[in-house]
């Protein structure tokens, strides 16, 4: 065979080093994705791991290169269940595990791409604008069911920021942003709101509704304090805005200073 480049000849050498069994690498995973997929992740996962991990996923949600190549370098898979829950304690335990994993920490909101839409708008609307990258980062499952979602307890109204709903877990889930550290009383508000939505808005065939409080910073003891005696599941993760970034939207991002406006946004309107 010829017409190989230097570059592939490099790339089919370090997959054989990889993939010594020609036999298991043919009956497995590793066979079902392009070669373009392969180079990617030769080039940025050494971990053999986590690049079966990728590959799996890789081939569950049909992943362009593009998409897998913004999933390794926003760290999916050392994310992937690290947020802080309360589940083991509030849901059965094949629910805990399920939900356990469907969370993250942090969350990378990475696709905010002009300073003029955070100007004009708040982090939550900037959210909505892009839906399509925001439901890519929530994860699979999530589809979307209203903003500032209006609900009525006692004749009082409330607005819950972001309610989804996930098909997998079938259960709807309630989240929550807030603009610096996670606050004790965060836990409280969002119990309130899970109660509503499991009287108000849940079918009964559903699973109980799931919360999810999205901060920027946490202390992890303040947390677990005070989602210890929390009845409805809930947890607690962090986002960032342009860390850990894909080098190709690096510069197409709005400066920290101005996303944080915008979640001050959000907090002067929560507090009218």
């Amino acid at each position: 065979m010829r017409g190989f480049s230097q570059r592939n000849l490099q790339y089919m050498r370090t997959l054989a080093e990889a993939y010594p069994d020609e036999t298991q690498f043919t009956q497995q995973a590793v066979a079902q994705i392009p070669w373009g997929h392969h180079t990617i992740l030769l080039d940025k996962v050494p971990d053999p791991v986590a690049r079966r991990w990728y590959i799996q996923q890789t081939i569950a949600h049909g992943w362009s290169r593009n998409i897998l190549e913004i999933q390794i370098e926003t760290r999916l898979f050392e994310r992937r269940g690290k947020a802080l829950t309360n589940f083991r304690n509030t849901l059965p335990e094949l629910q805990s595990d399920l939900a356990s994993n469907v969370l993250k920490d942090p969350y990378v909101f990475d696709f905010i791409t002009t300073h003029e839409e955070v100007k004009e708008r708040n982090l939550q609307s900037a959210l909505l604008t892009h839906i399509q990258q925001f439901l890519l980062e929530l994860g699979v499952g999530f589809s979307f069911v209203g903003s500032n979602y209006h609900i009525v307890v006692g004749g009082e109204d409330y607005y819950i920021d972001l309610l989804f709903y996930h098909l997998q877990l079938r259960c709807f889930v309630v989240i929550e942003l807030k603009m610096g550290e996670f606050k004790p009383e965060y836990a409280g508000k969002m119990n309130f709101y899970l109660t509503a939505v499991d009287r108000q808005v849940k079918h009964p065939s559903d699973n109980p509704t799931i919360g999810l409080i999205l901060c920027k910073t946490k202390n992890k003891v303040t947390a677990e304090y005070a989602l210890a005696d929390i009845r409805k599941p809930v947890g607690i993760a962090t986002y960032q805005l342009t860390t850990s970034l894909p080098d190709a939207l690096k510069d197409q991002l709005p400066d920290v200073e101005e996303l944080e406006q915008g979640l001050r946004d959000i907090a002067d309107e929560e507090d009218q």
